[in-house]
């Protein structure tokens, strides 16, 4: 950072990761060099930063794509556009911004972003709603849209549906006219998912659950499962399906074991979930159907807690160990 200063090149607030590890790997550095964006980068000036469950699995070591250490986590900021690279055509300086990735790493004060991972943010949502628009509703929206083809008119059960991703998929299957039952671990996640587009909310703690669900589909069963938690509720979400029913696995924390009989009776599918596979065409139209989501009022983020930039070890054990999701960490620079 010396020669960065005998340079004369900016200083910004960022967190650093020297090591995999558990949440105290994360170092706030008062001494990194604000990126300068490449061709085709654009600069963000980043006002929040949502935090996502894969971050955490990213810092702990255990996922399968390593970032090269020394690195800053994050992909969800938003703020303002501070300057742009050569060749960006579509922003510029000032204006109002949210990613769904970063370059650069996102807890931070300044990010380097892509231009086809950076997108308009309306005057109706403010910057910690931006940040938690990224990678939860671009998931959400590829769950349902991209990889289970669901349609209106279709009965779609959203396991786990007060956290970030949850919430986001509520909002666009009640837009889109499916019937959306949700699932949530406390009475205040279950009020949550209600206030946010599901017709009907059941507590995953409480026995007996699973045949509550199924008589609100009449015995019919439901056509797509969106399964935050895999490793838990595979298995019986197989047996939840209707005919021809999908599930697509958004999250798991490891393996579970099922009997594939039960994808045989119903001809029914096991779907991935993946936003690192999305074409630049299927990027665009995520866009442009969210951007209507939020002109026309219905895309509405749900911030849960918020911490200040320092604070990020914190929000990492507290994603992972809280009793019950209740909308978006987010980090506040």
């Amino acid at each position: 950072s010396s020669a960065c200063a005998r340079r004369g090149c900016r200083l910004m607030r960022a967190i650093r990761v020297p090591e995999f590890g558990g949440p105290s790997v994360l170092k706030l550095r008062p001494d990194t060099p604000v990126p300068r964006p490449a061709p085709r980068q654009v600069l963000i000036r980043v006002r929040a930063c949502g935090v996502n469950p894969v971050e955490t699995y990213i810092r702990s070591g255990s996922y399968p794509r390593r970032p090269a250490l020394p690195y800053t986590p994050g992909s969800d900021v938003s703020g303002v556009v501070e300057a742009v690279g050569d060749a960006v055509q579509l922003l510029q300086p000032g204006d109002r911004v949210f990613t769904t990735a970063t370059e650069t790493g996102g807890y931070a004060e300044y990010a380097a972003a892509c231009e086809d991972s950076v997108h308009r943010l309306p005057d109706s949502l403010d910057y910690v709603q931006g940040a938690a628009i990224g990678v939860p509703y671009f998931t959400a929206y590829r769950a349902l849209v991209h990889r289970a083809h669901a349609k209106a008119g279709e009965t779609v059960l959203i396991h786990g549906a007060s956290g970030g991703v949850g919430i986001a998929a509520c909002q666009i299957a009640r837009a889109f006219g499916l019937k959306v039952l949700g699932t949530a671990g406390t009475p205040e996640g279950m009020a949550l998912v209600l206030k946010n587009g599901a017709h009907q909310a059941f507590n995953h703690r409480e026995d007996g659950y699973l045949s509550k669900i199924n008589e609100a589909t009449n015995g019919q069963g439901v056509n797509v499962i969106v399964e935050m938690l895999s490793n838990v509720n595979l298995s019986n979400d197989l047996q939840m399906l209707a005919n021809g029913g999908r599930v697509t696995i958004v999250g798991s924390r490891g393996p579970i074991e099922i009997n594939p009989r039960d994808t045989m009776s119903k001809e029914s599918t096991i779907i991935g979930v993946s936003l690192f596979f999305s074409t630049k065409e299927e990027k665009a139209e995520c866009a442009a159907a969210l951007f209507a989501g939020m002109e026309a009022g219905w895309l509405k983020p749900v911030v849960g807690l918020q911490y200040p930039l320092e604070n990020a070890s914190q929000a990492h054990e507290d994603i992972i160990n809280s009793q019950g999701a209740s909308g978006k960490i987010v980090l506040i620079m």
